[in-house]
């Protein structure tokens, strides 16, 4: 699937959820712990596109480098 999203857009919770494919409670739990910045318009939290964007990126490098390694783990295993 692709999903544009124009760049500077701010987007909501559900939005910026959805674009990172997990749920809101877990996107809420990312914000208040300062993993990606917010600020709010009235009582509502505002998600800035290109912030969620970076933090996709960071999340998906880590995860692109833990599966090298435990495959470069599962080969040394296999050679032993």
């Amino acid at each position: 699937m692709v999903t544009f999203v124009p760049y500077g857009a701010e987007l909501t919770t559900n939005q910026a959820a959805d674009l990172l494919n997990v749920s809101r409670p877990h996107l809420i739990k990312l914000l208040n712990d300062q993993e990606i910045d917010f600020h709010k318009v009235g009582s509502h939290r505002r998600v800035k596109s290109e912030d969620v964007l970076a933090y996709k990126r960071k999340r998906d490098t880590a995860r692109s480098s833990a599966l090298d390694r435990m495959q470069q783990l599962g080969q040394e295993a296999d050679a032993a």
